[in-house]
């Protein structure tokens, strides 16, 4: 019979086996399986990656809760008050972690800011060398006897930003803290700002010189976090004096120029060095602030494997095509006229990146500015006030650590020597390492870096150095340094500044005789500072 014979011999073909749609569609299945087949064969482990072409200015993490307040959280013009409450146990736990590993967890705390009560806000501690006495045997490297800022310098300068801090779990009023407004509570922010830093240094040894270098570059035209003093109490004990300045984060990100930008943040000990092709690979070296799912770190990655690769003639001629070179020169002309120890040049590698989505350029902008007026008061355009000349991880004039060649001083300047009065027993390199990736300099593997990172080699930064050793910036960098000191200087700007910052500072509880002697000793930095440019006829014209 037909029907057994066609059922019992043989099983089904194989195409009948097929469902139904697959059979009609066979061909362009087919064809897209010998393409993945033949991708596969050709690409091997080649990676592809997506490339974003979206210029969004919205952010992901939006703002839908912004807290008002009564005060300007940044009006230099009040006294500010800040209260901090949390469970001691969650504070002991966390400090227990950090000591042991060096973690740094947040935590949840109540926060009253200028009486306005903001419950469930995150708190952490905040930085790493100024830390290191909060780490018993492990941390005796940074630890020792605080000394008031200002004992730096040589040179006729009486320094400004060199400075220990003896902190203590027992006091916690004076611990550096990064306090985050939304944490725990999406979208929340107070004043449009997510992230308060409250700087190391309290009562007598608040940071007077990060507050006016501050307020110099601010009064420039140049982008700089805002700031203002305040008193903390934390858990109801003694109110300490301290300095809060705005923590780049997001929104920052958003505000700079006409917000249509993304900005980047160097980690402490990043490398400038070209690592292939893949963002990821940057992402131990820089934090993208902003913008982030519509934008990647492919705009440093492409600056960076230009700036290695352009010949002399090339850097000269294209520069302007990636960086706009005024604002390369203005941030470089600051950081000399303010002594900073730590610029992008230095141990913490401490600037940022701005790219317009725009223009397709860069421009440099500054922060984290502790050390400054440190060392020496008669450095003029051509000198160096970073690391190079025998400094902790640097070298005199030598090498800029594996890899990477540095110039005379490390950064292509002419050393004028280290600052005189470090403190002693100073951690390697002596950065704010707040953003140190896993496994240290170099990423989760531990890698080295070729540029001098911390602990090894001169300081320097290759786009800064190009810059000040080709010939053909020497006007537009002279320029700028000119504009710059008469604003600061000349005009006698900065003497004016000392005194309103140190009047804001006892305003908020400061006054004693600590305090009035690190006035006085920055006051004398800034006095020298100004003589000695004032003789400079590069300088003067």
């Amino acid at each position: 019979m037909a029907g057994t014979s066609t059922t019992g011999g043989r099983g089904r073909r194989l195409r009948d086996r097929l469902p139904v749609r697959l059979r009609h569609h066979w061909k362009p299945a087919a064809t897209l399986g010998v393409g993945l087949v033949t991708m596969v064969a050709f690409l091997g482990d080649v990676r592809i990656s997506p490339y974003v072409t979206s210029a969004s200015r919205v952010e992901a993490d939006a703002i839908t809760d912004d807290v008002t307040g009564t005060v300007g959280l940044y009006d230099t013009s009040v006294a500010h008050t800040i209260q901090l409450t949390y469970q001691q146990t969650d504070f002991e736990k966390m400090m227990k972690e950090f000591e042991e590993d060096g973690t740094k967890d947040w935590i949840k705390a109540d926060l009253v800011v200028d009486g306005v009560h903001l419950n469930d806000v995150g708190i952490r501690l905040k930085g790493n060398s100024t830390l290191m006495s909060l780490r018993g045997d492990q941390g005796k490297q940074g630890g020792g006897e605080a000394r008031p800022a200002g004992q730096a310098g040589q040179g006729g300068g009486r320094g400004g930003g060199m400075v220990q801090y003896d902190l203590s779990a027992g006091k916690p009023e004076e611990l550096p803290w990064l306090v985050k407004i939304d944490e725990y509570v999406e979208g929340r922010a107070y004043q449009g700002e997510r992230e308060i830093s409250l700087r190391p240094g309290s009562n007598g040894q608040v940071p007077l010189n990060e507050a006016l270098s501050l307020t110099l570059t601010g009064t420039s035209g140049q982008q700089a976090e805002r700031y203002a003093f305040t008193s903390v109490e934390v858990n109801d004990r003694p109110a300490a004096t301290r300095l809060m300045v705005e923590n780049p984060d997001t929104d920052y990100g958003d505000e700079a120029g006409d917000g249509n930008a993304v900005l980047y943040k160097a980690r402490a000990g990043s490398s400038f060095a070209y690592q292939g092709d893949d963002p990821s690979k940057y992402e131990s070296s820089f934090k993208q602030l902003n913008k982030k799912g519509s934008q990647d770190l492919e705009p440093v990655m492409k600056l960076i494997k230009w700036v290695e690769n352009a010949s002399d003639e090339e850097f000269a001629r294209d520069l302007d095509r990636y960086v706009d070179v005024e604002s390369l020169a203005a941030y470089v002309a600051t950081q000399n006229l303010l002594l900073n120890f730590d610029d992008m040049a230095g141990p913490g590698k401490n600037y940022l990146l701005r790219y317009d989505l725009d223009t397709k350029k860069f421009s440099v902008l500054g922060w984290d500015y502790n050390l400054t007026f440190s060392g020496d008061a008669t450095a003029g355009p051509d000198d160096s006030t970073g690391m190079g000349g025998g400094m902790p991880g640097g070298g005199e004039g030598g090498e800029g650590g594996e890899g990477g060649e540095g110039g005379e001083g490390g950064d292509g300047q002419r050393p004028s020597g280290p600052p005189e009065g470090m403190p002693e027993g100073m951690p390697e390199g002596f950065p704010e390492f707040e953003d140190m990736p896993p496994g240290g300099p170099g990423g989760a593997d531990g890698e080295g870096q070729k540029q001098g990172g911390p602990g090894g080699g001169a300081a320097e930064h290759p786009l800064k150095t190009r810059f000040l050793e080709a010939d053909a910036f020497d006007e537009v960098y002279l320029t700028a340094y000119q504009e710059l000191y008469e604003q600061f200087y000349a005009s006698g700007t900065a003497v004016k500044e000392v005194k309103a910052v140190a009047g804001q500072a006892r305003a908020a509880g400061a006054g004693s005789e600590e305090l009035d002697t690190a006035v006085s000793q920055l006051t004398g930095t800034v006095t020298d500072r100004a003589a000695a440019l004032a003789k400079d006829e590069q300088v003067t014209g």
